[in-house]
């Protein structure tokens, strides 16, 4: 071996090729760069060829990125999968990990808005300000028939991406930093509810409501704030009539037309109680699905410990039915002689009115996060600043009172 070799143990004995100069030589018509990468296994120092660059200039720049990260020791091999290719393998290995309507909604964001966009570049070419493109352009023009996406949607995008760049640098060591990181999205401005119904307007539904057979799950919405998909994955043994409670285990919604059972949305089970009206109305309701029961005899399609809430045969209730029928019940009320008719509300407004009505009658915001499934305090405080906005303007003066009437 001539010293020449030796002194340049990196270079190819390619005579009459271009010559290797700092780590960087062209190879036919594209560019390379060489450097010394060091096994962590074995310790062992040994040259890393890369190559496929367009110019003298980009080998270099990559070289030295490549260098910084070598002397880190968070080098990683090129690799040629592409966005689109990894998002695939990324929710396939989730599958089993995240809730099936999750795992569909990652599918929906990725197949709509991610994969004609950015699926076709490479992964490790994958830049912030690409990131950021795509989020104005989704703003802009990515929804239907050109108009733009809400913020909060092109967040939901974010989120995603965010936790799946993330499990590239972390998980699978694709990449050596997430682009999602430093890329601008659009100010989100967390929404407040709109205005909700007073407790009067509540009462007036839920008198109006009273001839349906369902009308016990409006009035449970409406006093304990559950969601519509844990009220209706409730069971008997899961209600407490003694005890005035019911324990809220899980959620129930569909995914491609199959319902599909599983945990609350924060994950936790909460009991939650009741008052003693509330206690009778889910007795009455229980009389009343065993006389259901009892005339449909041999066809009854119930269970023994079944779902509180079922059609007049035992099944479960479709999450889409107790939500359309609130807009019809809203419509007979107002369509009605004489009545004062209700603004239009959706049935996840009662959980609102529930949530405003405590906050303003002073209870404490942790139990009423405690009573709304919110795995933290501060998502109940965010949610209904207007309340707490409107208790802390009466504060002083409920200090000044108190102060005063103890001289």
């Amino acid at each position: 071996m001539t010293k020449t070799a030796l002194a340049n143990p990196e270079e190819p004995r390619r005579p009459g090729k271009s010559k290797l100069r700092d780590g960087v030589m062209k190879r036919g018509k594209t560019w390379s760069y060489v450097i010394r990468v060091t096994d962590p296994e074995t310790g062992i120092s040994k040259p890393k060829w890369v190559g496929g660059f367009p110019t003298e200039d980009a080998a270099k720049e990559a070289r030295d990125e490549a260098r910084v990260r070598a002397r880190r020791g968070e080098y990683i091999d090129r690799n040629a999968i592409t966005v689109g290719e990894y998002l695939d393998e990324w929710l396939d290995a989730h599958a089993v990990e995240i809730k099936p309507k999750t795992l569909a909604n990652y599918r929906y964001l990725i197949d709509r808005h991610v994969r004609p966009n950015i699926g076709g570049l490479r992964l490790q070419a994958v830049r912030p300000g690409q990131i950021t493109k795509l989020y104005r352009d989704l703003v802009t023009v990515g929804g239907r028939k050109g108009a733009g996406l809400s913020p909060r949607t092109v967040a939901h995008v974010h989120s995603v991406l965010r936790k799946a760049f993330g499990d590239a640098v972390r998980v699978d060591e694709l990449i050596a930093s997430n682009p999602t990181e430093r890329a601008k999205r659009p100010r989100l401005h967390h929404g407040e509810p709109g205005k909700v119904w007073t407790p009067a307007q509540l009462r007036v539904f839920l008198a109006s409501a009273e001839g349906h057979r369902l009308s016990a799950f409006f009035h449970l919405a409406a006093y304990t704030g559950a969601r519509r998909g844990e009220l209706l994955n409730l069971r008997w043994p899961d209600v407490d009539l003694d005890g005035a409670s019911i324990h809220i285990k899980g959620s129930v919604g569909f995914v491609a037309g199959e319902r599909i059972e599983g945990t609350t949305k924060s994950g936790r089970s909460r009991v939650v109680s009741l008052d003693p009206g509330t206690v009778d109305v889910l007795k009455a309701h229980r009389k009343r699905q065993l006389a259901d029961k009892l005339k449909a005899g041999e066809f009854w399609k119930g269970t023994e410990d079944g779902h509180v809430f079922t059609t007049g045969w035992g099944e479960p209730v479709h999450p889409d039915t107790v939500s359309s029928l609130m807009a019809t019940l809203i419509k007979e009320h107002n369509a009605a002689d004489g009545v004062a008719p209700l603004p239009h509300a959706r049935l996840h407004d009662l959980r609102h009115v529930h949530a405003t009505t405590l906050l303003l009658a002073g209870v404490p915001v942790h139990v009423v996060a405690a009573r709304l499934g919110h795995a933290d305090p501060a998502i109940t405080l965010r949610v209904y600043a207007h309340v707490v906005s409107e208790q802390l303007a009466e504060a002083a003066t409920i200090f000044a009172d108190r102060i005063g009437g103890a001289a």
